[in-house]
């Protein structure tokens, strides 16, 4: 199973590290291998919104091919209006079995065009502002993550492990999401 997971300059920390533990923590209790990696505008090193310099595994010109693709959230509003990273995301998602936001990643498959009339949540703060934006989507709010059909997204922050667990135990069951959240003590 391959895993994108899209950072950029201004990304919450959590919001991808959240995910990025909880399918390589999985990788103990699952016979296929999970590959993570992390997709950026460039090969150059991301500055998150803490101040964390991360590298990525990709650029967007030089990414495989995903299972699933998990978008982010963070200072948005620059990247949201990037038609490279659009058009990117918009060809990768065509080709990706699932896709996921975590907090204002949501942002950016909104602007894409990729998730009209999709049911969706985004952080607290951020609610108001998405259904103002995209009033096409089905913005609900006071939950910690949203599956529909092929696309999740989940509340802020610390939300994203809750919805990753989701994945994890619809892509491989519920012993393999709880082996993961106890190895994780995590109590979600």
């Amino acid at each position: 199973m391959n895993i994108g997971i899209f950072i950029y300059d201004g990304v919450e920390v959590l919001d991808f590290t959240g995910p990025y533990e909880v399918f390589s923590t999985a990788n103990r209790f699952v016979d296929e291998h999970i590959n993570i990696s992390l997709i950026a505008p460039s090969q150059s090193p991301v500055r998150t919104r803490g101040g964390m310099s991360v590298n990525p595994h990709y650029s967007i010109y030089a990414s495989p091919h995903f299972d699933l693709l998990i978008v982010a959230g963070g200072k948005h509003h620059g990247i949201v209006k990037n038609p490279t990273i659009l058009q990117w995301l918009a060809e990768t998602a065509q080709h990706t079995r699932s896709c996921a936001s975590v907090c204002t990643g949501v942002f950016l498959y909104a602007a894409a065009g990729l998730i009209d009339e999709k049911k969706v949540t985004t952080h607290q703060q951020d609610i108001d502002e998405l259904k103002h934006q995209y009033p096409q989507l089905h913005v609900i709010g006071n939950v910690r993550y949203i599956m529909d059909q092929n696309f999740t997204s989940s509340a802020g922050v610390s939300a994203g492990i809750d919805m990753s667990l989701a994945l994890l135990k619809k892509r491989f069951g519920e012993r393999v999401a709880k082996q993961t959240a106890q190895q994780m003590e995590y109590l979600g």
